[in-house]
């Protein structure tokens, strides 16, 4: 008969045996998912004829994770993606993210561009918000199903609405002029922006316009008559929270067509709408 001290090893074995199993087991089951994955990117690579990226963000599954945003960190990934394509081929770019830093957006985009030029084309197969919607004008057209949706571009420092910081002061400053007992009403509320908040925020949106104005006019409307009219148009929807009335509104195939946006229906080829929403496995 075993004494105690055996038994507890014995446990101890059964117990780093099966550890090392599920260790295993679950990066079987994660390779199992990249395996799949590059398989239909790769058909989609031989139907399209393009080279295909699918940067996408697990926030929807994982929502508890921190850093699942755009970040500068992901122009490595970019980086090991492209080296080696044969870049004449243009970039079909899917995208599924909840956004993230202008910054970074406006780096990964420089550099798409570098790479692509003008030929990079946006893929959304299901959800492209704030920044994501950014690097999105940034490609000559967007492809959207009927369920897809671009977001609001009105840029966000620390979760707060800049544009909503901005009409709160330019509204209290109104109703202080007119009413000065109002004061007492607004302290609360004005005590809590720090110096050069409000600064911060202007050029935060001023940044954000710019940013699409200049990706429109150079990429999606290169060639187009009146690309002034239309970019205003767009970058005035996209900035629109009065409309809008939340960062976090979804904006579908429909109103971006009228907003003027360049876009595609995934639902007209059955083939590449097949390709793209079985490789889109987040």
């Amino acid at each position: 008969m075993p004494n105690w001290a055996d038994v507890f090893k014995e446990i101890q074995k059964e117990k780093e045996d099966f550890l090392l199993q599920s260790r295993l087991l679950g990066v079987q089951a994660e390779n199992s998912l990249v395996t799949v994955r590059a398989k239909y990117l790769k058909m989609l690579y031989e139907y399209t004829g393009r080279n295909v990226i699918a940067y996408y963000s697990g926030y929807l599954s994982k929502p508890y994770i921190a850093g699942t945003g755009i970040t500068d960190e992901d122009k490595n990934g970019f980086m090991m993606a492209i080296h080696k394509m044969d870049r004449s081929k243009g970039l079909d770019l899917i995208l599924h993210t909840p956004g993230g830093g202008v910054a970074a957006t406006e780096s990964i985009a420089h550099y798409l561009h570098q790479m692509f030029g003008k030929n990079m084309r946006a893929i959304v197969p299901q959800i492209c918000m704030s920044a994501g919607t950014m690097l999105a004008c940034a490609c000559k057209s967007i492809v959207l199903a009927k369920h897809s949706n671009l977001g609001p571009t009105d840029p966000q420092i620390a979760d707060v609405p800049t544009l909503g910081v901005i009409e709160e002061f330019k509204r209290a400053s109104r109703e202080i002029k007119n009413d000065p007992s109002k004061i007492d009403v607004w302290k609360p509320i004005l005590s809590q922006y720090r110096p050069t908040f409000i600064g911060q925020c202007e050029d935060a949106i001023k940044w954000t316009e710019e940013f699409l104005e200049n990706e429109l006019k150079d990429n999606m409307f290169f060639k187009h008559d009146d690309k002034e009219r239309k970019v205003k148009a767009i970058v005035k929807m996209l900035m629109d929270k009065r409309n809008n009335k939340s960062h976090g509104r979804h904006l579908h195939l429909d109103k971006l067509r009228k907003a003027g946006l360049v876009t595609e229906e995934l639902e007209d080829d059955n083939n590449f709408q097949d390709l793209v929403l079985t490789g889109r496995i987040f």
